[in-house]
């Protein structure tokens, strides 16, 4: 009812031409949740990078077909034996408030991204030895070991140039008023209801940045998005629901952009973060590939999304050059489910807190997997829980199993190490094994796919079928639905909505 509610009210502020009222300049997004802390250091949700993508400009970016293209850097050249890598950065950027965003500025933010307390870029930095400034504009990162996924990393949180002024005055509390170098600066915040940005006037791609406001709408129900798009007091929805496809195809003055994402959405099972991980998921593996087993992944997409998602069990989709055809989706198999609790020596029915962000669309998968698991013997109790509470409560072990997706990045390592390597910030399961460790760490030594992919497979081995710490679901596709007046919009596998070169007929 709330979110119907604040809809209305927000109708009614557009009726009556308050500060909110549409202009020709203003593009309104309406986000399936609200984001956390909007710290390029700190952040970790997906509705995060999506508002990051207007503010906070990256070192690098990716094109469509997910090739690494210059942003705020011109270029990149590592060494023969890999262990450095030389940047050449854009002359003439400034951040937000001014301040030069030159070698002195990206070695201070990729240190704090590397040093920072509850840093969660860190992981994703390890590598890093040290940042040298060779001159105003070039920078130099040495390296512990090669690390093959460094400038993918760069794409994205770990690439976000921050303005060392306003993060030394802001200290922790720097996400509350952030200052980046993209092409909108932060306007104000007001938590479960809207974030507000504007066209930064020294934008270093000015000539690209045609709307002069954004709105950020945080609107969990996908029906009241949708509505509201339809309406007209919403521009552009991120997450429309699958079942909505038909629908807002044939909505004459809507349009759909689709990719299948990079990430995955996943059960992830607490094993040993705390002791609730030992007394359910955690009491033994073959309780987790029970759990497994009894989920059918095919039958899951037909009833919940209409066929239209993509059934997986790996961390990279199944059309991802990635993906490890050794080890394919398996079929649904109750009976030796059964056998596995039985052989496991638990009572059933195996009571699980199962933890569920609040999502119209998640709350049904959640349901369908209920149904299913009951089948092996397992009582999941579904906790309904604020998305933000959630990741909270993930963090503190406060859960059994945990209906949470990831975004997704370009090289696989961001998918896959800091959910599973030990002690790792993501990896909200506890699973931790040194020959895990080892085989993910191997892989970021090396260069190319054909050396790469083998090494994954063999930690594929130990971590798939429930050995490791996630059960890999589906993967969707990501589904932006936008007013027709809007031109300009592509949408890429990553799931952001980048806004430079959007503009309204």
């Amino acid at each position: 009812m709330r979110f119907k509610l604040m809809a209305g009210l927000f109708a009614a502020a557009l009726m009556s031409g308050t500060a909110f009222a549409q202009t020709p300049s203003t593009l309104r997004i309406g986000l399936a949740e609200d984001p956390d802390v909007l710290d390029p250091t700190l952040g970790r949700t997906y509705v995060g990078r999506i508002v990051f993508s207007s503010i906070c400009d990256k070192l690098f970016d990716i094109d469509d077909k997910l090739n690494i293209i210059p942003q705020l850097a011109l270029s990149q050249e590592a060494s023969a034996d890999g262990k450095e890598v030389t940047i050449k950065l854009r002359p003439g950027v400034k951040f937000h408030d001014g301040e030069a965003m030159d070698a002195e500025a990206v070695k201070f933010s990729l240190e704090r991204h590397m040093n920072f307390q509850g840093s969660f870029r860190k992981p994703e930095l390890s590598a890093v030895d040290r940042v040298e400034i060779i001159d105003p504009l070039t920078v130099k990162l040495v390296l512990k070991n090669p690390f093959s996924p460094l400038i993918a990393q760069l794409t994205d949180r770990a690439g976000m140039m921050v303005s060392p002024k306003a993060a030394k005055e802001g200290g922790d509390k720097f996400g509350l008023k952030p200052v980046c170098a993209g092409p909108y600066k932060f306007v104000e915040r007001v938590q479960q209801d809207r974030i507000v940005v504007e066209k930064f006037a020294d934008y270093w791609d000015k000539a690209n940045v045609f709307i002069d406001r954004i709105v950020y709408l945080p609107i969990t129900d996908s029906t009241v998005r949708l509505a509201n798009l339809k309406s007209g007091q919403l521009d552009l929805i991120e997450r429309a629901l699958a079942t909505d496809i038909k629908d807002i195809k044939a909505t004459r003055n809507i349009k759909l952009a689709t990719a299948l994402e990079l990430g995955y959405q996943g059960l992830t099972m607490n094993i040993a973060k705390s002791d609730a991980g030992k007394a359910g998921l955690g009491l033994d593996p073959r309780v987790r590939e029970a759990l497994d087993l009894s989920i059918d992944r095919k039958a899951l997409n037909d009833v919940v999304f209409n066929g239209e998602f993509v059934p997986g069990n790996q961390w990279v989709n199944p059309e991802n050059p990635w993906y490890m055809k050794n080890f394919p989706v398996k079929g649904r198999d109750v009976a030796k489910a059964k056998k596995l609790m039985a052989d496991a020596g638990v009572k059933t029915p195996l009571t699980i807190d199962f933890m569920v962000p609040n999502n119209p669309e998640t709350r049904q998968v959640a349901e369908v997997i209920q149904s299913m698991a009951a089948e092996a013997g397992f009582d999941m109790k579904i906790r309904i829980t604020e998305f933000a509470t959630s990741l909270q409560q993930a963090e503190q072990g406060n859960y059994q199993a945990y209906l949470i997706s990831w975004s997704g990045r370009t090289d696989p390592d961001g998918n896959i190490y800091s959910f599973a390597a030990c002690k790792q910030p993501l990896n909200y399961s506890g699973f931790c094994e040194a020959d895990v460790d080892a085989l993910l760490s191997e892989t970021r030594a090396l260069s190319g796919m054909e050396k790469r992919k083998p090494v994954y497979e063999k930690a594929a081995a130990k971590l798939l079928d429930g050995r490791g710490g996630i059960l890999y679901l589906y993967h969707r596709k990501v589904l932006i639905a936008h007013t027709d007046r809007l031109e300009g919009f592509t949408q890429r596998p990553d799931g952001l909505v980048r806004v430079v070169g959007l503009k309204y007929k």
